[in-house]
């Protein structure tokens, strides 16, 4: 088995609908530029209020990808 290195990125992704909606903006906008994406945990959630009201949810989370020499 071959060793590997991997590193790891903490974004936070936002949603007017709901937490996974949030993550998985963040997991998807990461895929674009990264490669090799591995792992994504949620770290943490919260809301983004207005008078009162939930407006938007905020998801962070740390995303693993493999490393690669050179990047």
């Amino acid at each position: 088995m071959s060793e590997s290195v991997y590193k790891v990125v903490e974004l936070v992704g936002t949603s007017t609908e709901s937490w996974e909606k949030a993550a998985a903006a963040a997991v998807e906008t990461a895929a674009q530029s990264l490669r090799d994406l591995r792992i994504a945990e949620v770290v943490e959630m919260d809301m983004q209020l207005d008078e009162g009201k939930v407006v938007a949810y905020r998801t962070k989370v740390k995303i693993s990808f493999k490393y690669q020499v050179g990047d």
